[in-house]
């Protein structure tokens, strides 16, 4: 469940609630008991840690470098499909 802030606009008194999204929210403040609390924007209160999907596909850094084969190999074709002009004979896929 969120927890939202609430600040009194009579009083100035600030509360945080723990609330399900379906609660309807608070209005009474339990300080001077005025029906003036307004719900405050807050940051989200938790951080993402460690590995799995959000590492892997979200979050930021560098990419994971490629094996020696594949390295390799796309050097071998960078080389071939460079020199004389032509695709190397079929290393390229257009044959």
């Amino acid at each position: 469940m969120p927890i939202y802030e609430y600040k009194c606009d009579s009083c100035g008194h600030t509360l945080e609630a723990i609330q399900k999204f379906s609660d309807a929210a608070l209005s009474d403040c339990p300080t001077c008991g005025k029906p003036s609390l307004k719900k405050q924007i807050s940051a989200a209160g938790f951080q993402l840690k460690g590995g799995g999907w959000y590492a892997t596909d979200f979050k930021g850094g560098s990419k994971p470098k490629a094996s020696d084969g594949e390295s390799s190999a796309s050097a071998k074709d960078t080389k071939t499909s460079g020199s004389g002009g032509g695709c190397g004979g079929g290393a390229c896929g257009c044959h």
